[in-house]
């Protein structure tokens, strides 16, 4: 009984799950609220918010570039709490700007900002310097946002060995899944009941208790009092175990780990191909968590609708339930079939990168059921966070841990700018297609409908051309000893 390992590393992942969850709800408030409750306060339009969408889309791609080299410099514990609570702040910090365009325009109330006449000079002034307000909160909210992956990954490399990171990660991001899924039934009726501000506030504190309890209850393992000997001896097996004939070596000629520059990690084949893996990929859970809601809206179930909302609630389950459990294949691969983690990972990736195949016929199946494609774009997502969970793991496969943060940085960064085009682009498309009308084709369908149908087959062929282009980058195990 002394012997018997205990399993706090599980723990652990499950404080990464809340953590990203709290992520990508504190990202949708703002998504969820600024059409019915914002936007009549300052008179926004459409552009005021798409340019707000942009700006915080790249900003975020830029900080990612830095953000895991300052979570590696400040380790997994501190870097963490600094990257969550600063989010949270800058998620709290959205509810004062009602407050703030009042005083900085001399209104006197929320009541006087809704009178104002739409066209007026004084409307283009309370919509000009609310939209700068929200720039700057979404900005903080970025700069801490980025941090979260990076850490994340890195806390998975020390708590976990290789063959379960890839089942770790898929837990741990299925909170975007979870979090994707809570937003709409939550963030609108905090709205409704109690205000747009306090949705704002409420979401964002998430964040403050998630920090304590991550200063009490999180060491690395071999400092962590809740992990015995066993569970040490079991997370650190790959170091126990490497042998010459299982791994080949680029030896980096830095002399210290942590003395290696940011332009350093792009003359490694191993970070090309993670770039790769993100850039090809990214846009397309993006598109899907951004544009299906909409979707289903152009089928005639909006999300205001009881069966638009059941259309994303399964959709969104599948994601979750079918994503995780595409986080245990490598370790089947591994434990079953004798592969070394990178093969049995590269195996998985090949499989999952099929999954998203079925996108190209989501279109045409809308016209038989709105279920067809809302079972085919949740089986496609779920292809993404699986493929992605993998993805990631990979960083540890193939770096030391002290570099795991910054490499996941500098693909998010990548990622994040396949998103910003992928998604802007599709808004122009759509635009465009549905100027056009019957005009515009594309596979035998017409109009908006044939913009979605070349989206979703990028979707389709996204994953099969990143696989080649990782495995022709690194076609076996290589690590990286820096």
């Amino acid at each position: 009984m002394a012997n018997r390992k205990t399993n706090w590393r599980w723990w652990i992942c499950s404080l990464l799950f809340v953590a990203t969850t709290v992520n990508y709800l504190d990202r949708q408030v703002l998504s969820l609220t600024w059409k019915d409750f914002i936007a009549p306060e300052f008179h926004w339009n459409d552009n005021n918010y798409g340019n707000i969408v942009a700006i915080f889309s790249i900003f975020y791609a830029f900080i990612s570039l830095f953000a895991g080299r300052v979570i590696d410099w400040l380790g997994t514990k501190r870097g963490y709490i600094t990257a969550i609570v600063v989010w949270s702040v800058g998620a709290c910090l959205h509810a004062g700007c009602g407050w703030a365009t009042m005083r900085l325009t001399g209104l006197p109330s929320k009541a006087a900002l809704l009178a104002v006449e739409d066209g007026t000079e004084l409307a283009l002034t309370v919509t000009t310097i609310s939209v700068w307000l929200f720039l700057a909160c979404r900005i903080v909210l970025a700069t801490g946002e980025a941090g979260n992956f990076p850490a994340a990954i890195k806390v998975t490399a020390e708590y976990f060995p290789k063959k379960d990171r890839a089942l770790a990660t898929s837990i741990f991001n299925a909170g975007a899944s979870v979090g994707a899924l809570a937003a709409p039934l939550t963030i609108p009726l905090l709205a409704q009941h109690l205000g747009w501000e306090m949705a704002f506030i409420i979401i964002g504190g998430i964040g403050f208790i998630w920090a304590g309890l991550w200063f009490v209850l999180y060491e690395p393992p071999a400092k962590s009092r809740f992990v015995n000997a066993a569970e040490l001896e079991y997370i650190h097996q790959d170091e126990s175990h490497a042998t010459p004939a299982t791994a080949q070596t680029i030896t980096s000629p830095s002399a210290e780990e942590k003395g290696v520059g940011l332009l350093r990690y792009f003359t490694f084949r191993q970070t090309w191909a993670f770039i790769v893996g993100k850039l090809l990929t990214d846009g397309v859970w993006w598109f899907l968590l951004f544009w299906a809601p909409a979707y289903f809206s152009e089928l005639g179930y909006p999300s205001s609708s009881g069966m638009g909302q059941a259309l994303i609630f399964v959709l969104y389950l599948i994601v979750t339930l079918v994503s995780i459990g595409g986080g245990y294949l490598p370790k089947f691969f591994v434990e079953r079939h004798g592969m070394n983690p990178y093969a049995g990972r590269m195996r998985a990736m090949l499989i999952f990168a099929f999954m998203p195949v079925f996108a190209m016929f989501a279109q045409p199946l809308a016209d038989v059921s709105p279920w067809w494609p809302c079972i085919i774009i949740g089986v496609a997502g779920a292809g993404h966070q699986a493929w992605s969970a993998n993805l990631y793991s990979t960083i540890g496969d193939m770096f030391p841990k002290s570099a795991v943060a910054t490499i996941t940085g500098i693909g998010t960064m990548f990622g994040g700018l396949c998103s910003f085009a992928i998604n802007k682009g599709s808004g122009m498309l759509f635009t465009y297609a549905e100027g056009q009308g019957a005009a515009f084709t594309f596979f035998g369908v017409e109009g908006k409908p044939a913009a979605y149908m070349m989206v979703f087959c990028y979707c389709a062929v996204a994953y099969i051309v990143a696989w080649c282009c990782i495995k022709a980058l690194v076609p076996h195990y290589r690590k990286v000893e820096m």
